[in-house]
């Protein structure tokens, strides 16, 4: 259950990055409101999955999914670089992520 609430606290991340780009865009109050509140629920789960995970690898996961995460939503929605070689390295990013899940 731990790693659930890891992989959210990691969208959640994902999502408050989002709206610290739509609040640079937008300057209204929403994206600044929905920006606490992602990053309110990001801290939140991280630290109910660190009451079971250790921290160094629920701190590495977490920002592995929010960086690699932050980047593809910005390709996706926000008309940033699509080269195939950010989507490599955004790739080792989350087989890292992927690898500290399995030997952890």
């Amino acid at each position: 259950m731990a790693w659930t609430f890891l992989i959210l606290a990691g969208l959640f991340e994902m999502f408050g990055v989002a709206m610290i780009n739509k609040l640079h865009e937008d300057k209204s109050w929403k994206p600044a409101v929905f920006l606490i509140l992602g990053f309110g629920a990001s801290f939140l789960f991280l630290s109910i999955a660190m009451e079971s995970l250790p921290m160094g690898t629920a701190y590495a996961v977490w920002t592995g999914i929010g960086a690699s995460g932050g980047a593809i939503v910005g390709m996706l929605f926000f008309n940033e670089s699509k080269d195939w070689k950010r989507i490599l390295f955004i790739a080792m990013v989350l087989g890292a992520a992927v690898g500290l899940k399995l030997v952890s």
